[in-house]
């Protein structure tokens, strides 16, 4: 859905490749436009995945803040607080609906 509205997507199938990923972008001095990050994901779920981002983050000390949008089933006021508390800017619920995932990448990429 996201390709064919234009963006360039990779996808990381555990939050253990969300992490590297990342890290490795970093490494090669680029960065992600925006991470959607499941929350129901083997090896480190997406809370694990990112606080890991989030402590890369501090230890670059270079100010970088790269949004971090939990996709869940658990739609709860509560879920959406504990994605908060992990570190993500946002949360959306599943089912997912494109013009809604849109927006709220566009609301913490522009």
């Amino acid at each position: 859905m996201l390709t064919e509205a234009g963006a360039t997507v990779d996808i990381a199938w555990n939050g253990k490749e969300a992490v590297e990923a990342v890290t490795k972008a970093e490494s090669e001095g680029q960065q992600y436009g925006a991470v959607l990050m499941d929350i129901m994901m083997p090896v480190m779920n997406g809370y694990e995945a990112t606080k890991a981002i989030r402590s890369m983050e501090k230890e670059n000390s270079d100010d970088s803040h790269m949004p971090i949008i939990a996709m869940t089933a658990n739609a709860f006021v509560e879920d959406a607080a504990r994605c908060r508390e992990a570190g993500m800017d946002a949360h959306v619920a599943k089912p997912l609906d494109i013009n809604r995932i849109i927006t709220v990448i566009d609301r913490y990429t522009r």
